[in-house]
């Protein structure tokens, strides 16, 4: 049997401990010490099965006055440390209201879709009406109705990327310029017409530095009486003025388009340089830009409009491209990778 002095030795050992302990945590460990399974209460309380009557009644009083003595105690400085540890938790989890919340980081318009907002401004401001259409376009309103002969390549698989051929003589696809926007517009619109047709396009391209399957253009159209190329050239100077600055240059080099004649290739000075050459305009002081030119009477035509009466011009334009120019970026690519570091330039 363990000696009732050596119980209180080990009690009086323990209250000095726990007096001392300074964490919960702490005060845990002394009550498995003074009171667990390996304790020497413990195992005094196991050898009374073993002792007489007489034993079990001195030393059963002991273990007892023990065991409450140092339940009371771990019990107290248990309570007196968990308030304190309350109260050091709450002064670090304090929050002051008075500062300013977090905010979360605000997003931003892609830099085409800025470009493309621009455009529309501008042009909204002179009176033009936003037009749209369906990406999903039919082969007539894509190519016959704009003049494109059938024997035309683009025309070709290797060009557009064609829907579905079906039974349909005319065929399905993905629309390769907002071109048939206007068509659409003036089968169901009387003159004077004056429309910009931004969207999205798609033709059959592999992705390099300049070329992506879906791009985005912006159709431009004026049909009514006695418009002529000025106005076009006007409009058009109006237009990069506002765009690149005061003071860009034009010039219209003589081209071929299916759906206008005359028609023309448009070059402005490089609003970098100035026509001094840079590695934006290639060093050659030019940039070009867009195609356009006076409305073919077969387009008018096949509109429902008398050739005989009414004229219009048309030009179109890339947005990517007018992004990339006044931007300097080098690749289109970078419009559509999901690199942080160059979206969150443009914000």
């Amino acid at each position: 049997m363990i000696p009732r002095e050596d119980l209180r030795a080990h009690a009086s050992a323990i209250l000095y401990r726990i007096g001392a302990a300074a964490t919960v945590a702490e005060v845990d460990r002394l009550q498995d010490e003074a009171l667990g399974e390996s304790s020497p209460i413990t195992a005094a309380r196991r050898s009374l099965r073993e002792a007489t009557p007489d034993q079990k009644r001195a030393l059963g009083a002991i273990v007892n006055e023990v065991t409450t003595t140092l339940a009371d105690a771990l019990a107290a400085r248990r309570s007196v440390l968990a308030e304190e540890e309350r109260i050091v938790r709450l002064a670090a989890e304090r929050v002051d209201m008075t500062l300013p919340g977090y905010r979360p980081e605000r997003g931003a318009a892609h830099l085409v879709m800025q470009v493309w907002d621009e455009i529309v401004d501008i042009f909204t401001g002179i009176g033009y009406t936003v037009a749209a259409g369906p990406e999903v376009e039919t082969a007539y309103y894509n190519f016959d109705a704009l003049n494109t002969p059938a024997t035309h390549p683009a025309r070709l698989e290797s060009d557009t990327l064609y829907v579905d051929y079906g039974d349909d003589p005319e065929g399905v696809l993905l629309r390769t310029q907002t071109s048939p926007v206007q068509a659409r517009w003036m089968e169901s619109h009387q003159p004077p017409v004056h429309i910009i047709v931004p969207g999205r396009v798609y033709r059959r391209d592999a992705v390099d530095a300049t070329h992506t399957p879906v791009f985005h253009q912006m159709e431009a159209l004026a049909v009514g009486e006695d418009i002529t190329f000025a106005d076009l050239r006007g409009t058009l100077a109006y237009f990069m003025d506002q765009f690149f600055g005061k003071h860009t240059r034009q010039r219209f080099l003589p081209n071929f388009f299916p759906f206008t004649e005359p028609s023309a290739e448009m070059h402005v000075s490089c609003h970098r340089c100035d026509g001094s050459g840079c590695r934006t305009c290639g060093n050659r002081g030019w940039i070009e830009l867009l195609g356009c030119g006076v409305v073919d009477p077969n387009v008018l035509e096949a509109a429902g409009y008398d050739a005989g009466r009414v004229s219009g011009w048309a030009f179109g334009v890339g947005i990517d491209r007018l992004a990339m120019i006044r931007h300097d970026i080098p690749e289109l690519r970078f419009f559509f990778d999901a690199d942080l570091r160059v979206l969150e330039q443009f914000r």
